[in-house]
């Protein structure tokens, strides 16, 4: 499992950065979960995707190893992509439910 990127302030919502330090970790925290999860989602979109189409090429053989590796990097960037786009907003619930649980 790799690491995820420390998280910018300026990208967490205006009433999260005005928060307390320990509501902002907790927000943090959340959107990395929230990150994770995103990417287990479309690595197993891709991972449907490739065995339906048998891991064909668009020429009907096999793919090959350079389009492996973007099939491969897909899933994290995507994830990537969708958090830039303020994610699909677990991390506020999730945040708030840590906080309700003193966490």
């Amino acid at each position: 499992m790799s690491t995820l990127p420390p998280i910018d302030n300026s990208v967490l919502p205006a009433d999260v950065r005005q928060a307390p330090q320990a509501d902002q970790q907790r927000y943090k925290t959340a959107l990395a979960f929230e990150r994770q999860l995103v990417e287990q989602l479309t690595q197993q979109l891709s991972d449907s995707a490739t065995s339906q189409d048998g891991g064909a090429g668009e020429d009907g053989g096999g793919s090959s190893s350079a389009s492996n590796s973007y099939q491969q990097m897909m899933p994290g960037i995507l994830a990537d992509s969708v958090m830039q786009s303020g994610g699909l907003g677990l991390a506020r619930t999730i945040a708030a439910s840590m906080k309700e649980r003193g966490q």
